[in-house]
């Protein structure tokens, strides 16, 4: 049977999506990330960015990106095992590792690239990995990269943690001829991404190390926003030290780009020498070092602290606004099921001015469709109001 010309193969898997009503197209904005943004001629109420403090066009980060690209120009040269480690990227991480409270951190292009990179760095075939049922994709893509033996949990449910925990251990312990020793790595998220939930971080670092695995935390949405300075939930329940691995991006509250992992030395020299996505990568812009570097000021000090404040008082309002008890994060998801129901109620509100993404599998689960809200520090109260009022109706 001959082959489908190329063309009209990837046109009918197009129009299956389609016919899912999972297509997704790219929109176009002309401003910059804030509370309004503008597609062509009109502007839009902007509800779906994860820009929670609003620094993301602020003054400092802008000046910092300059100063950075006047100073080192655009571009890194290579990787920086190849042509050495500007200093942009030295002083992010030790800002990093100071914020986080570890003794050291290394940084990547992306949050992306530091799940793909780390984790097939600490674990490989005879070790086992145990997932949360909703963790990243990134975080997925990288447990299957390292090829470990790949176990999943019910989401947030510490019951099934344990049972997954105890089936492990039992296996590193037996003498069966293809148990050998193994490492157990646990993954979750501190705050998940499309629930807006927190996870239970006592109970599953209790069963870490009752189990003894190690336990690695992705602080993605959490960072900013949790603990004395933002440092995120682990900060904000004192259990800092008793994470292996954290992990995290510099592109959310941070308004920058990038990620990171931080933790003991030994862990970050190891990935140094093993974490591909940072071995074989062009280092990123020192304009982009810098600016997350700004950033991460911005939220230790009196401007972060002030915003944190801001934030929570607009997402408590919001809630209850529309009757919702869960005020945990500033990620609110309005579940309506159906692919199609929740595309035309994202149409209906960009119609009204609203930017609101209708959230839809692969990333939710089937028939978990959402609009997915999310809320700033740079929201007005009337804004969000208007919001909760199209919500309602």
């Amino acid at each position: 049977m001959s082959m489908k010309p190329f063309r009209e193969e990837l046109e009918e898997r197009l129009a299956a999506l389609r016919g899912q009503n999972l297509f997704r197209e790219l929109r176009h904005l002309d401003s910059p990330q804030s509370p309004y943004v503008r597609m062509g001629n009109r502007a839009y109420l902007n509800c779906s960015s994860n820009d929670y403090l609003g620094f993301a066009s602020h003054p400092a980060l802008r000046v910092a990106a300059t100063r950075a690209l006047e100073h080192y120009g655009a571009g890194s040269g290579a990787s920086r095992l190849v042509c050495g480690t500007l200093t942009p990227h030295q002083e992010l991480e030790e800002t990093i590792a100071r914020f986080k409270g570890t003794e050291s951190a290394l940084s990547f292009a992306s949050g992306y690239d530091a799940a793909v990179g780390a984790i097939p760095a600490l674990v490989g075939r005879d070790d086992v990995i145990i997932l949360d049922k909703l963790v990243h994709a990134s975080i997925v893509d990288g447990a299957r990269l390292s090829g470990a033996k790949l176990r999943i949990f019910d989401h947030n449910d510490t019951g099934d943690l344990e049972k997954i925990l105890q089936w492990a251990a039992d296996r590193r312990s037996s003498p069966a001829a293809d148990a050998g020793p193994s490492q157990i790595l646990v993954v979750t998220e501190s705050v998940f991404s499309m629930d807006g939930d927190l996870a239970p971080l006592a109970e599953i670092i209790r069963l870490k190390e009752k189990y003894g695995a190690w336990l690695m935390l992705d602080e993605a949405h959490a960072t900013g926003l949790y603990g004395p300075t933002g440092a995120g939930l682990a900060q904000a329940g004192g259990f800092g030290s008793q994470v292996e691995i954290q992990m995290g991006t510099l592109s959310k509250a941070v308004g920058a780009s990038g990620g990171y992992i931080c933790g003991v030395k030994p862990l970050i020299d190891l990935l140094i020498n093993r974490a591909r996505s940072f071995i074989f990568s062009t280092a990123p812009m020192p304009a982009a070092a810098a600016t997350a570097k700004a950033g991460l000021d911005l939220i230790r000090g009196q401007q972060g602290e002030t915003r944190r404040t801001t934030l929570w008082h607009r997402v408590e309002s919001f809630c209850a606004e529309l009757g919702l008890k869960n005020t945990e994060s500033a990620i609110i998801p309005f579940i309506i099921g159906d692919e199609a129901k929740a595309m035309a109620k994202a149409a209906a509100l960009r119609e009204q001015g609203v930017l609101i993404p209708a959230v839809r599998y692969p990333t939710v689960a089937r028939g978990q469709a959402r609009l997915r809200i999310t809320i700033s520090a740079s929201h007005s109260a009337s804004d969000l109001s208007r919001v909760a009022q199209l919500l309602r109706e």
